[in-house]
């Protein structure tokens, strides 16, 4: 039996509702599962005394306790640093790169290291911390977090599924960013009349004065308990005049109780309130310096401002929130200023270097060539420990104390880079717009144009982006052409979502520059350039070009991911599956999370090209997930359109729609949703494997005109087009389309493209059919692309079956539908055996033949497949970006469906696994 220690467990008023959510949260960490929520509400609405019911209520489950602390926003992963600080014990059992990676961060370590590794490491500690026995993670005021902090908890958060790992936020609205997309939250209310009426008759007042303060607190409960003391203080009731917001109301109740101090208890406060550190040694260092000391305590501690930790705990913390603000607030600048001097003077440590840098910054009245230096070497600490947020702050600071120009435009350029690198897009093109306009270089002011081009770019403003990186190429395309060439690639990526004449403008530009052959990027151009190539010819192989560029060098992941999609777009999709695989190790050795979404987008193309389904499915729900964990809409839109093909060949149509609806969202003006392309293809498939040609041709038909007509999803969906069009007897309808097509098949050179082609001849030319279809069906390779395969062997089938020659069908029926059943594609089964029945095949419904592992989710196989390789769960976890706690938790889900008992015996049924 579970017991609690009640008299420690505050008394809420009014908040029942609000309990009963946080024992249930408290009590699935006890019992193993892992939850997270967000309470948001304004200052003095209750959450800092909901946390403090979660935590008492947490008697049976460890507990971190943490606070965000606005003057240390700047500071990269210090709020993790006092949050994690009792648990890091548990860094050394951490894997290697995930200990390096939060050693790092926390500054135990060299940095760096991926900012998502970091994530991973906050959940493998938090996992390991919580022991089997429970966890709850308690972070007040989570708003004043820093970006570096912030992120990596709620990576750790979104990531939750099995580790008894309970994470709960408190976030003031209307002040600092705690973006929480995809967590749970809860918006606090005022208490009901009740609750507040009970409050306030633990107060002596005046009916009149009751009722004016239950109509101006609004049932905010530090107002109901703060104001009536002030007023009582203060012997007026100006305080609950509704002339002024109720947090400002509240501060100047505040500001009545600490003006009453004596002068070395306010100087006192000072101190406290500007300091981050927490440091009682150093709070009380910069306090003597100015006169006050520890003893200057007490008064404030009786006004009930202050509180001391209890037992080991030495810390001295403000009673609320909105206390720290008002005493900061209502110093004088003067003595501001020196505060910030006095603390800059005790933190004489190498490592509080960076909050000494920042101290003095603040105590700068004008430029300071010193302070400048300090703050740009705090900037380049904080980009190695992955704190890029930090870093543009530092920077950015950094320049506006510059005293030369030349040290302030190169800061405010580096600042914009690290904005860009941080996911703060509004701050990166701001900076570098600005930054342009003062800056001579034009090689700097291009570069400067490419971080501004690539912040649209990612809030999906993709025609200025597309502009901004054309105009800063030619620019500088006669002096720096390799810097031009870099640029003019991302431009194509940028074109690909307006249309195939934004993409021939750049490939023109590209043409035209002057690059020298021993570039490492002089191949990666020449491979672009063949984009529209249509017709015979020799077609450059991307294994070639990859091999040139080595030869000469090495370019960025990026170009290598953008080839990747190049060489889909020709045809190659073995080459760009294997250089995709190639990424994504090296992603995933690296920690980069962020980067995976890219890669595994590719590979789960490639892997539907050739019917590899469920490996399309597992690489693509990865994908998915990964991308809505690291906060990319784009990305995840997409890979929804790519799932919603996979629900289209199985006939789910319910999935499907789901699925194309979301990948159709996102379009921008001038630029398509970049989810579009698949969208349509995926629905005119659904309606075409259901039999509605017409609705399917009219999809189809739509991806063959701008803005999609150069789209892989275009080119690959003809031989679709071409089915529906003869259906409904309108072999016109096809024409332009197929010769595209053909022209296509020729310039890419593969068999599989050829075979296509010879379908798509054999529906539209009936006499010759026959043969069509017979040097089709040579040219499929069947086991490297059996949909495509079976797809012919249906058509012949049916054709035969027209033609009388039933038994010659029926071979090619059986066939097809082999395929059809083993990879689960459930409407051309159907189709299949339609066919057969009326090519006078027995009637039976066998039922499709599932494969040992189709009961299990994307995510399961994933695992099971890992864990057949000889994996431990921590290597598997590590991989995949989650505990090790989870990954057990899936394996024994995935026994019983596996029939399988031990780890041991999925080595035999490996084979049976892809």
């Amino acid at each position: 039996m579970r017991t609690t220690v009640a008299e420690h467990i505050p008394q809420l008023r009014g908040r029942e509702r609000e309990q009963q959510a946080l024992d249930a949260l408290v009590e699935g960490a006890r019992d193993g599962r892992s939850a997270a929520l967000v309470l948001r509400g304004e200052p003095g609405i209750g959450k800092t005394a909901l946390l403090g019911y979660a935590a008492a209520r947490a008697d049976a489950v460890r507990v971190l306790r943490g606070t965000g602390v606005e003057v240390e926003a700047e500071l990269p992963f210090a709020g993790l640093q006092l949050l994690l600080r009792p648990a890091l014990d548990r860094l050394p059992g951490l894997p290697e790169p995930q200990r390096a990676a939060l050693a790092g961060a926390l500054g135990l370590g060299p940095g760096g290291r991926e900012p998502m590794l970091t994530g991973l490491a906050v959940l493998s500690l938090l996992t390991d911390y919580a022991d089997g026995a429970g966890l709850l993670v308690v972070v007040d005021d989570a708003q004043w977090l820093d970006r570096a902090s912030q992120d990596a908890l709620l990576f750790a958060a979104r990531r939750l599924q099995a580790e008894g790992v309970a994470m709960l936020f408190g976030v003031r609205e209307g002040e600092g960013s705690f973006e929480a997309a995809g967590l749970p939250e809860q918006r606090l209310t005022g208490l009901s009349h009740e609750a507040a009426a009970a409050l306030l008759d633990e107060h002596a007042l005046t009916p009149a004065v009751r009722y004016r303060l239950l109509a101006e607190a609004r049932g905010n409960p530090l107002a109901l308990r703060e104001l009536p003391l002030a007023m009582a203080a203060e012997s007026t009731s100006d305080l609950a005049a509704g002339a002024l917001p109720l947090t400002d109301r509240l501060r100047l109740a505040f500001h009545g109780r600490i003006s009453r101090l004596p002068e070395p208890s306010q100087t006192l406060l000072t101190v406290l309130a500007t300091d981050e550190s927490n440091e009682p040694a150093v709070v009380l260092r910069a306090a003597a310096s100015l006169g006050a000391g520890i003893d200057d305590l007490a008064p404030a501690e009786a006004a009930g401002l202050l509180q001391r930790g209890t037992g080991a705990d030495l810390s001295i913390t403000f009673r609320h929130p909105l206390i720290r603000a008002a005493v900061y607030q209502r110093a004088p600048l003067g003595q501001r200023l020196a505060v910030h001097r006095a603390l800059a003077e005790a933190l004489d440590a190498p490592e509080q270097a960076d909050r000494r840098a920042w101290h003095r910054a603040a105590a700068a009245l004008g430029p300071d060539a010193e302070v400048a230096d300090a703050l740009e070497r705090s900037a380049v600490r904080a980009r190695e420990r992955g704190g890029h947020t930090a870093a543009a702050a530092a920077y950015d600071r950094a320049a506006r104390l510059s005293d030369r120009p030349e040290d302030r435009t190169r800061r405010q350029a580096l600042a914009a880079q690290a904005a860009l690198e941080s996911g703060d897009l509004e701050r990166a093109a701001e900076l570098a717009r600005r930054t342009a306009r003062e800056v001579s270089s034009e090689s700097l002011r291009a570069s400067l144009s490419q971080v501004r081009a690539l912040a649209l770019f990612w809030q999906g403003k993709f025609p200025d982006a597309h502009r901004l990186l054309i105009d800063a190429a030619t620019s500088i395309a006669a002096a720096e052409p390799a810097q031009a060439a870099d640029m003019l690639v991302q431009a194509m990526h940028t074109g690909w979502y307006l249309g195939e004449a934004d993409l021939r403008e750049v490939l023109e530009h590209l043409a035209e520059l002057r690059l020298p052959d021993a570039l490492p990027v002089t191949p990666v151009v020449r491979f672009i350039g063949r984009l529209f190539e249509r017709g015979p010819g020799r077609p450059l192989a991307l294994t070639d070009i990859l091999g040139e560029i080595r030869s000469r060098g090495e370019v960025s992941d990026q170009v290598l991911s953008i080839l990747c999609g190049f060489a889909l777009a020709r045809g190659q999709d073995g080459p760009a599956f294997d250089l995709a695989m190639s990424l994504e190790g090296k992603h995933r050795a690296a920690g980069a999370a962020g980067r995976l979404p890219t890669v595994l987008f590719f590979a789960g193309e490639a892997d539907i090209f050739t019917g590899r389904l469920r490996d399309a499915r597992t690489a693509t729900v990865e994908a998915r997930d990964l991308a809505r964990d690291t906060g990319q809409q784009q990305w995840v839109r997409q890979l929804s359109s790519v799932l919603a093909h996979l629900d289209a060949l199985r006939g789910d149509e319910d999935e499907c729609r789901a699925q194309a609806g979301l990948g159709l969202t996102g379009d921008t003006p001038g630029a398509i949703a970049p989810g579009a392309p698949w969208a349509h293809w995926s629905l005119g498939l659904l309606d075409l494997g259901a039999g509605r040609a017409e609705s399917a041709l009219s999809r189809f038909e739509r991806l063959t005109k701008s803005p999609f007509d150069h789209h892989i999803c275009a080119t690959r969906a003809v031989p679709d087009l071409v089915e529906a069009a003869v259906r409904i007897g309108a072999p016109e309808r096809a024409a332009a389309p197929f010769a595209n097509f053909a022209g296509w098949a020729e310039s890419v050179g593969q068999g599989w493209a050829d075979a296509l082609v010879l379908r798509c001849r054999a529906l539209l030319d009936d006499e010759n059919a026959e043969d069509l279809y017979a040097k089709a069906l040579e040219l499929h390779d069947r086991e490297a692309r059996p949909i495509e395969f079976a797809r012919t062997a249906l058509l012949y089938g049916e054709w035969l079956r027209r033609a009388r020659r039933k038994a010659e069908a029926r071979t090619r029926l059986h066939e097809a539908l082999e395929v059809f059943e083993r990879l689960e594609l459930d409407p051309w089964s159907r189709r299949a055996r339609h066919e057969l029945t009326a090519a006078g095949a027995p009637d039976s419904d066998p039922g499709p033949s599932r494969s040992t592992a189709t009961g299990l989710t994307p995510q399961e196989l994933q695992i099971v497949r890992l864990a057949a390789q000889g994996l431990s769960n921590r290597d598997i976890a590590a991989q995949l970006f989650l505990s090790h706690r989870t990954v057990g938790y899936h394996l024994y889900k995935a026994y019983p469906k596996l029939g399988v008992t031990s780890r041991g015996e999925l080595k035999d049924i490996a084979a049976q696994l892809h």
